[in-house]
């Protein structure tokens, strides 16, 4: 088997380098060529899909993959598809992405493997066979390697972290709609965000940006929707303007509140949040430096971004295969695969959030059986060994 391996700077690309190594070094007839690819939000690009799909007549490749979907991929693939056979495989680890939203999604050429069950319904309840449920993974065999020295204990130690952005770096859509926005309808918008915010594991944001308060949105700072896809400006008002505010409202506040009674590290590119007992420093590398942070940390926080309904976020592998203790925000897709109070720790509320950290870290065998739990799951059954085999099984069925 034969992949092209479109190679830009998403995460997991290393990870999944590696395990194809493996696999090729296990004897299995497997060959990868990293090709590479500019991240883009463009819909078309005539003259890269003319010059991909001359590669793909070339190669005769069979997978095209990519970490998260391009559109212009697809039209390179679909292209040749008939003639070549190759099908193009994306793996998504963001949420929202709106690109899933243009009519190539539809193309027989595309596998497309979504880590969130509910992003997932949402195309297949509309009969779209091309998409399928996988979620994330972590790279054990890695983060195991990665040993916690006395010098590297000292360096990254703390009783509380959150690792991830806060959605003020460059100022969120809403930031910088709202001060154009109708009285009435900032009104509305700050009661609809306030009362998501009380709810987890489902998100009634779009449903209630009503076509009177989406004109409204639309004199402030407008949007339209894309040709060649079927995203609403409904859909991309609460995606990217409301549930990024809210998450930024949400974490600030969550932060703070934690920093009143315990003592939190924050690592972020945004460095002009300060909280009381919050230490703000600046945003750490993936690959050499995050697994450390999640090693040395009694409790890793997992604020999700509130686009993410059900899914697992990747960060929340990455703590768990780190072997680090994991409290999340609830995640209806963890209930699929860990038992909470084994695995991992949710919280419903600021409150039970604060609650739940001064119990668990003044019961730490409890805190490291329970971390200790979730790295073996990972170990067993969420790897990118046990990903890959899953992907390649859907896409032979259609080869």
């Amino acid at each position: 088997m034969k992949i092209i391996y479109m190679n830009w700077k998403s995460f997991c690309s290393e990870d999944m380098f590696e395990t194809i190594e493996r696999m090729r070094e296990a004897g299995e007839d497997i060959s990868l060529i990293k090709y590479p690819f500019e991240k883009t939000d463009k819909r078309q690009d005539e003259v890269f899909e003319k010059k991909f799909a001359e590669v793909l007549r070339e190669e005769r490749a069979d997978i095209v993959f990519s970490f998260n979907y391009f559109s212009v991929i697809a039209e390179a693939v679909n292209a040749v598809f008939e003639e070549c056979g190759t099908r193009y495989v994306s793996w998504i680890y963001d949420c929202p992405h709106i690109v899933l939203y243009s009519y190539t999604l539809i193309f027989p050429c595309n596998d497309v493997f979504l880590f969130d069950s509910a992003m997932y319904k949402t195309f297949a309840e509309q009969g779209i066979p091309t998409v399928h449920y996988l979620p994330l993974a972590a790279n054990v065999r890695r983060l195991d390697a990665m040993k916690v020295t006395g010098e590297l204990w000292q360096k990254y130690q703390a009783r509380i972290s959150f690792v991830g952005a806060m959605y003020t770096e460059k100022g969120t859509f809403y930031d910088r709609m709202e001060k154009d926005l109708d009285p009435y309808a900032k009104g509305y918008l700050e009661g609809l965000m306030r009362a998501q915010m009380q709810v987890n594991g489902m998100n009634f944001v779009e449903e209630l940006v009503t076509p009177q308060i989406e004109a409204f949105l639309q004199k402030a700072l407008p949007v339209s929707a894309n040709a060649d896809g079927v995203e609403t400006p409904a859909w991309t008002y609460a995606q990217y303007f409301l549930n990024r505010k809210i998450t930024q409202t949400e974490r600030a506040e969550y932060l703070t509140a934690i920093g009143e009674r315990f003592p939190v590290v924050l690592y972020t590119h945004d460095k002009s949040f300060t909280a009381k007992g919050v230490q703000t420093r600046a945003a750490i590398d993936y690959y050499d430096t995050m697994p450390y942070v999640f090693k040395c940390s009694d409790i890793n926080l997992n604020i999700a971004l509130r686009s993410i309904v059900s899914g697992i976020p990747l960060r929340a592998f990455d703590i768990m295969g780190a072997g680090g203790f994991l409290l999340t925000s609830y995640q209806p897709d963890m209930e699929f695969f860990f038992t909470a109070g084994e695995d991992y720790v949710y919280y419903e509320s600021k409150e039970d959030l604060l609650q739940k950290i001064d119990y668990y870290l003044t019961h730490e065998s409890e805190r490291k059986e329970i971390a200790e739990n979730a790295r073996e799951k990972i170990a067993a059954a969420h790897t990118f060994d046990v990903r890959l085999r899953e992907i390649l099984d859907v896409v032979g069925e259609k080869r």
